[in-house]
């Protein structure tokens, strides 16, 4: 008899919402320049982008705003987006069309399985603003932040690539300062136990500002991978 499927945990739920005109025509219009596809081949970053140059790797853009901004304030970088609800998806198409955004490529996946087609030692910088909080105890078993996430994230990032992380839940925020700094392969840059103030280069999203609006405080960590401890 056969044993029946363990049903795996997301991260995410799918609330899809209605896709607006535009963001349908986005789909069909600009895809092809701008999206792409799972396959079971591995990512060939050069065959990806015309300029062979850093890329980052950010999971779950929301709307897509603040990716489509940092594409277009660094030419000389690469990024790859990720987010599972088709309607931000198609309004970041629409970005990345307005500004011609070469340098961006965009997905409509699950970051895990994302993850898994990146080539080992490959990214620049991972960036995970704003993930699903989780709040309700029963749920938090959903955040993203578990251990295969985290050797993922350490298998893909070259020496000294970054971790970028900012939430505005403060037992989120704690949760993964707590977590990370117990991984060896990984430098916290403001030092065990700290916080970065609010990066510059990161933007500044509808959904922070209005968070700043109700005095919500936003944390910020990055991380740098050590390369001696990495063992990818």
């Amino acid at each position: 008899m056969n044993e029946p499927k363990k049903r795996e945990i997301k991260s995410y739920v799918l609330r899809q919402g209605r896709l607006t005109q535009g963001q349908t025509r986005a789909f069909t219009a600009f895809w092809d320049d701008y999206g792409l596809d799972l396959s079971d081949q591995v990512f060939d970053f050069k065959t990806l982008f015309n300029q062979q140059q850093p890329v980052y790797l950010e999971i779950g853009f929301g709307d897509g705003d603040s990716l489509a901004k940092m594409a277009s304030d660094r030419p000389h970088q690469n990024f790859i987006g990720v987010e599972v609800h088709k309607p931000g998806v198609g309004h970041l198409l629409m970005l990345a069309d307005q500004f011609q955004l070469a340098n961006l490529k965009v997905m409509n996946a699950d970051a895990i399985e994302v993850l898994a087609k990146i080539p080992a030692n490959s990214l620049a910088g991972v960036m995970l603003f704003f993930p699903d909080p989780w709040q309700k105890r029963k749920h938090r078993k959903r955040r993203i932040l578990k251990t295969a996430f985290i050797n993922e994230i350490i298998r893909v990032l070259k020496s000294q690539g970054t971790f970028h992380l900012a939430t505005d839940w403060q037992d989120y925020a704690k949760e993964m300062l707590v977590t990370l700094d117990q991984v060896t392969e990984l430098e916290n840059t403001a030092g065990q136990g700290n916080y970065i103030p609010r990066p510059d280069f990161r933007p500044l999203t509808k959904f922070e500002a209005r968070g700043h609006r109700l005095n919500h405080q936003v944390w910020d960590l990055i991380y740098t991978l050590n390369s001696t401890k990495n063992p990818f």
